[in-house]
């Protein structure tokens, strides 16, 4: 709320707001404003006080006036790069990633706009529950076999004297063996020779990049998709080729006509409960991708990040292919701790030295302390008890929340499945979480998704967070106020 006996002025106080903001990413350059209208009802000041508001973002120079369209959040990237960005065309959707494939469009991702989400989850706006946070609730991940399991290791003189030296290049031997041993039972044969540890998922999909790419080759995603991947290739200088991702999978069509086209190097895929849809891929569509993968010479990375709540018999394209293909990756971030940030790949053995000689250029070795502790809660056990407790609670929390966004008025674009739903709001998603922002709460807005951030009804919610109805009364006030 502004305060009207504060010493600032109204307007100081809404510029300051919009300021810090824009600062924090948390208002993407490319955001628009609310108009002056909209903006004076919402703050309940009259329409001078805005526009002096905005005249003061403008000339901090955080702001843009457009003619005839309202205020922008200013791009912050090299004027190269924002002209490129003014190329992008209409997020990709059935026909029009064809035309995309045939007339050879770039992709670029501002990582500014891919970040803003991760930067809310880095400085929430306030103590409820988020709606777009990508993690479990804190308390929902308390547990006392990880720090039993640390103090064990940390007890042990083998260890002392080995954290006097740089670890396992592959990284830590018991750790690769109990990740191997699960991999096999899940029907991916991999041996322990055959995986590499990561700092996170994330650095595990940033080594395969570096090690199979180089700026200029074309790398299909699917989209909707996460933001972050886009904007990682694209600053690594890749082409990015949006393949709109449906119930079964990705769209067959497309995939076949960007290799025609573009003769992609690589093909980046959430099989299951994919993010932000909750879609698993089809045995059908996994067999049809993989031979696409062999007749036109590409490489499968398949990020199974949500696989600790997924069912076991879930369609994995590296059960598959056995691993000739593809390549594996996940991690524990989501189901355990996003702060240990321990995360692997499994590879074919031809491509293991590779990937092991770009892991070392990066980090060297990763630390052994947490995948030693983390070897001995797979190993006895408390990893997958401590997940199937937590697939218990998401599947009343997710009953919970669809239940709440159904009485306020949405509609679910997905069938509502694992940590994520995507939802139908009727509204433009980022005007929406601006306004969200005023009562506390950080919503992901549907454009965050696509390569080209246009606008979008849709937003994608956590189960987890999501149950308490006061949001849904706040949502559903400001939605039909817009």
């Amino acid at each position: 709320m502004l305060m009207r006996a504060a010493a600032q002025s109204l307007a100081e106080q809404l510029a300051e707001r919009f300021a810090s903001r824009i600062r924090s990413r948390l208002l993407a350059p490319g955001a628009r404003l609310p108009s002056v209208r909209q903006c004076a009802c919402q703050h309940e000041v009259s329409p001078s006080t805005v526009v002096a508001a905005y005249d003061k973002l403008l000339a901090q120079g955080l702001v843009e006036a457009q003619r005839n369209r309202g205020f922008y959040v200013r791009e912050w990237l090299p004027r190269a790069t924002a002209t490129a960005l003014e190329r992008w065309p209409q997020a990709a959707q059935g026909t029009a990633a064809v035309a995309d494939a045939q007339a050879g469009v770039d992709r670029i991702v501002s990582p500014v706009n891919a970040t803003a989400l991760i930067r809310g989850m880095f400085h929430p706006t306030g103590p409820k529950p988020q709606p777009g946070m990508g993690i479990f609730p804190p308390d929902w991940l308390v547990t006392d076999f990880m720090s039993a399991a640390v103090r064990k290791v940390t007890g042990s003189k083998a260890l002392q004297d080995s954290s006097l030296r740089y670890g396992e290049p592959l990284g830590d031997g018991h750790l690769r063996r109990v990740l191997s041993a699960r991999l096999i039972g899940l029907g991916v044969p991999a041996e322990p020779g055959q995986i590499i540890t990561s700092i996170g998922a994330t650095q595990a999909l940033d080594i395969v990049s570096r090690t199979l790419l180089k700026p200029g080759d074309g790398v299909m995603v699917e989209e909707p998709g996460w933001a972050v991947e886009f904007a990682r290739l694209s600053a690594l200088g890749m082409r990015i080729l949006p393949v709109p991702r449906g119930p079964a999978g990705p769209d067959l069509a497309v995939m076949a006509r960007y290799c025609e086209v573009h003769a992609p190097k690589l093909f980046v895929s959430v099989s299951v409960l994919h993010n932000p849809t909750g879609h698993s891929l089809s045995p059908g569509h996994a067999h049809r991708v993989l031979q696409l993968a062999q007749t036109w010479n590409f490489h499968i990375v398949e990020d199974d990040t949500y696989g600790h709540i997924a069912p076991d018999h879930a369609t994995r394209m590296t059960v598959l292919d056995g691993l000739q293909r593809t390549i594996y990756v996940s991690g524990f971030a989501k189901i355990l701790a996003p702060n240990w940030r321990i995360g692997y790949m499994a590879a074919p053995p031809d491509l293991v030295e590779r990937l092991l000689d770009t892991k070392l250029l990066a980090t060297l070795t990763t630390p052994s302390v947490l995948e030693k502790a983390l070897a001995l809660c797979i190993e006895q056990g408390q990893l997958r008890r401590h997940a199937e407790r937590i697939r218990t609670r998401l599947d009343a929390a997710r009953s919970r929340s669809v239940k709440l966004a159904l009485q306020a008025g949405c509609t679910f674009a997905t069938e509502p499945c694992g940590l994520f739903g995507w939802v139908e709001t009727g509204v433009d998603t980022d005007q929406l979480a601006q306004r969200m922002l005023d009562e506390g709460y950080l919503l992901a807005p549907g454009a965050l998704f696509h390569a080209a951030r246009t606008p979008s009804t849709l937003m994608r919610i956590n189960f987890a967070t999501t149950q308490d109805a006061v949001f849904w009364q706040v949502f559903q006030r400001l939605r039909d106020e817009m």
